[in-house]
C-alpha cells in the first residue's frame, strides 16, 4: 500500500526546480516520491530529505536506496532547517520543496486518526512518538477555544454550534474515536449542498491546530528562502487556502521588499527584495491528473527564486 503513493504535479516540480548537479532539500520528504523522482533527473544532484513522520520515514528510506550515496534522510521539523544544514555541513541550496499534503500513510491507516471514514483513536499527530493525541485536547479546551480552533484552522461556519455540541457530549463520555466525532458534528450541522462531508473542516482544523502547521509554515518558509542560494529556487504545494494565504503573502512581501508606509516618498526601512516570483498565479493539477488522483484536485504550487 505504501509505495503507491503518487506525489502531486511531480513533472511540474521537475521543471520549475530541477538543475544540473542541484542541491536540493524536501522539507515534507513523506514517502520519498517527489525526492526520488528529483534524484533520478540528474544523477549529479544529492538531495537531504527532512520528515517528523517515523513511519513515512521508514518507507521513504526503503525507497531511496538506490540514491543513498546522494541522499541524506533526517528525522525532524523543517523548522530546524537552519540547524539540521549546519550540523551536515550545508551551507546553500538549489532547489527547496515544500508538499504540505497530509501523506497517504497517514490517511489510510486507521490507527493514525486523521480520517473520519475510519473508525480509530483521534489522534492526528504527525509524530505519535510525542505528545498527547488531539482527543486530549478536545475533552479539555473550553468551549470558546474549541470555537476559535474550528473557525480559524477550518474556516467552518458552524464553529459555535460543534463547538457546543463537543461540549455537550463530552459531559456525558469522553469523545474517543474519529467516527464519534464525525457523526456528532454530521447531526449539528445543516446537509452541505457542495457534497462535503461535514467534518471536513473541523477534522482539518483539529489536525492543523495540533501539528502547529500554519505556525510552522511561516517559520519553515523564511528559514528555506534564507538557504537558498543566489538563482535557487523554492517549490511550495499547498492544500488549502490558510496554508496558500501564507504563501502567498510570505512571497509577497520577499518579492517587494521595502515595508514603509505607502505615503513616505522615500524608502527609509532599507529592506531589498529578496526573491522573485516565478509564479505570479498559483500552478494547479492538470484534468488527467485529478482524475488519476483525486487527492490532488486541490493542490496548489508556488514557486520563487532567490535574487
Amino acid at each position: 500500500m505504501s509505495l503507491e503513493h503518487v506525489p502531486v504535479m511531480l513533472h511540474e516540480v521537475i521543471d520549475f526546480i530541477a538543475k544540473k548537479g542541484g542541491n536540493y532539500a524536501d522539507l515534507t520528504l513523506g514517502l520519498g516520491g517527489h525526492a526520488s523522482e528529483i534524484l533520478k533527473s540528474d544523477p549529479d544532484s544529492h538531495l537531504i530529505g527532512i520528515e517528523i513522520d517515523p513511519e513515512a520515514l521508514a518507507i521513504a528510506k526503503e525507497r531511496l536506496k538506490p540514491y543513498e550515496d546522494r541522499v541524506y534522510i533526517v528525522k525532524g521539523n523543517y523548522v530546524e532547517l537552519d540547524l539540521i544544514l549546519a550540523e551536515n555541513g550545508i551551507s546553500e541550496l538549489d532547489g527547496i520543496l515544500m508538499d504540505l499534503g497530509v501523506s497517504s500513510i497517514q490517511l489510510d491507516k486507521a490507527e493514525r486518526g486523521f480520517s473520519f471514514r475510519l473508525t480509530s483513536s483521534l489522534d492526528m499527530r504527525m509524530d505519535q512518538s510525542t505528545g498527547h493525541p488531539v482527543l486530549h485536547e478536545l475533552n479539555n479546551e473550553s468551549f470558546n477555544n474549541l470555537v476559535r480552533i474550528i473557525k480559524e484552522f477550518g474556516e467552518e461556519r458552524w464553529a459555535k454550534r460543534i463547538a457546543k455540541s463537543i461540549v455537550i457530549a463530552r459531559e456525558r463520555s469522553p469523545i474517543t474515536t474519529t467516527t464519534q466525532l464525525a457523526e456528532l458534528i454530521k447531526k449539528s450541522v445543516p446537509r452541505s449542498k457542495d457534497n462535503i462531508h461535514p467534518a471536513t473542516r473541523t477534522f482539518q482544523a483539529l489536525r492543523i491546530y495540533k501539528n502547529r502547521e500554519l505556525d510552522n509554515l511561516q517559520i519553515g518558509l523564511e528559514k528555506a528562502i534564507k538557504a537558498l542560494k543566489t538563482g535557487g529556487r523554492i517549490c511550495v504545494i499547498s492544500f488549502h487556502s490558510l496554508e496558500d494565504r501564507i504563501v502567498k503573502n510570505t512571497f509577497r512581501t520577499l518579492e517587494h521588499g521595502c515595508i514603509c508606509p505607502p505615503k513616505i516618498p522615500k524608502c527609509i526601512c532599507g529592506q531589498k527584495p529578496v526573491i522573485k516570483v516565478i509564479t505570479k498565479k498559483p500552478i494547479t493539477p492538470k484534468e488527467e491528473e485529478i482524475e488519476f488522483n483525486p487527492r490532488s484536485r486541490s493542490a496548489k504550487m508556488r514557486v520563487a527564486e532567490k535574487i
